[in-house]
């Protein structure tokens, strides 16, 4: 059985929530991409991710923190990222640098945005016709912090939402369940006031977690 996670964005309390529950069902957990970004505990998540051999796909976010960019369209992303850059290990940086765009993996192709930009596009309501000529049956992608499945003859895909900053107005942390044709979007309930502890220790304001509470975007 295959748990997908996506967006965790630092916030190291939600993706222990989250492991907690895939340990006790016995997953091969494998990561969407965006480890990096939003909350303070980057090397955190990325060594306990290391330790367990995690596959990343390269997120937005990841390739961001690794080579030097701002985000274009968020001054609150680039304040988080800038701040990871200062703090995250030499190993932190190294694993995500080794993430690829599009991964295939377990019978499942996986990128982190959509097929025609993996990086940064958002596949919000996605049709069929967006892989057609793709080869494989089971498609999966994260970026949205939005829970998905999408199911068609002889294909399907999912979206697991976001461990770390979920954005449908439920707060607890999301994944997704893979066993055969199977297919289930589970959510965990973690220790936001952690998280908001943390982020508040590292230099940042109510702005960039009291969304969190409510499970929303940054300035929503």
């Amino acid at each position: 059985m295959i748990a997908l996670v996506s967006d965790i964005h630092g916030n190291w309390p939600a993706l222990q929530a989250v492991l907690r529950e895939t340990d006790a069902l016995g997953c091969r957990v494998v990561s969407l991409g965006d480890v990096a970004g939003y909350y303070p505990q980057l090397n955190e998540c990325v060594r306990e991710l290391e330790r367990r051999g995690v596959v990343n796909v390269l997120g937005n976010h990841d390739h961001y923190l690794v080579s030097g960019l701002d985000c274009p369209r968020s001054r609150s992303a680039t304040a988080c990222i800038r701040h990871q850059r200062t703090v995250a290990t030499p190993a932190c940086r190294a694993w995500l640098a080794r993430s690829k765009p599009l991964v295939r993996l377990h019978g499942i192709a996986m990128v982190h945005g959509g097929w025609n930009d993996p990086l940064d596009e958002y596949l919000v309501n996605v049709g069929e016709e967006h892989f057609d000529g793709l080869p494989g049956s089971l498609f999966a992608s994260g970026h949205t912090h939005l829970p998905l499945v999408r199911r068609w003859t002889g294909r399907a895909y999912v979206n697991p939402g976001s461990v770390g900053q979920p954005r449908d107005g439920d707060p607890r942390a999301a994944y997704a369940l893979v066993d055969g044709g199977r297919i289930e979007l589970r959510r965990v309930a973690y220790d936001i006031d952690a998280t908001a502890a943390a982020t508040k220790a590292a230099g940042f304001g109510e702005h960039f977690y009291k969304n969190l509470y409510v499970g929303k975007r940054i300035g929503s």
